[in-house]
């Protein structure tokens, strides 16, 4: 019986790092959506995402979205926070902010409490800034 006890232990120990790594895995993961991949639909998640390919369709979420510089977006976004390093074809809604870096092409409109634009940022549309009354 000495035996069971320590063997079971060990296989329960290997456990424990894996469940470890899956919450803090999953809780800092960022997700990828790399050059070359297209979707068509609707896009949503929870904590990061970065999207490098294309997405027609809207993308929902309660986290952070990050459109990289290859990235090709044609719908309506709606996340907490949003940084634009490619293109946007569509509007913006931010509930914390959204910031449009240097070389990206945005064509809609915004809303967010906070927006920043950088020298080189292309946008047409329009924008509301700030929190609602």
């Amino acid at each position: 019986m000495a035996m069971f006890s320590t063997r079971r232990p060990e296989p329960a120990a290997p456990a424990t790092p894996e469940q470890t790594s899956r919450p803090s895995t999953s809780a800092q993961s960022t997700g990828l959506l790399s050059r070359g991949v297209s979707i068509k639909g609707t896009v949503k998640f929870r904590n990061e995402l970065l999207i490098d390919g294309e997405v027609e369709g809207s993308i929902n979420s309660t986290g952070t979205l990050t459109v990289g510089e290859h990235a090709s977006i044609r719908g309506e976004v709606r996340a907490k926070s949003v940084k634009v390093r490619g293109r946007v074809d569509g509007n913006i809604f931010a509930t914390e902010r959204c910031e449009l870096q240097a070389g990206c092409t945005l064509h809609g409109d915004i809303e967010a409490p906070r927006f920043v634009v950088d020298e080189n940022a292309t946008f047409l549309g329009s924008a509301k800034v700030g929190t609602p009354k």
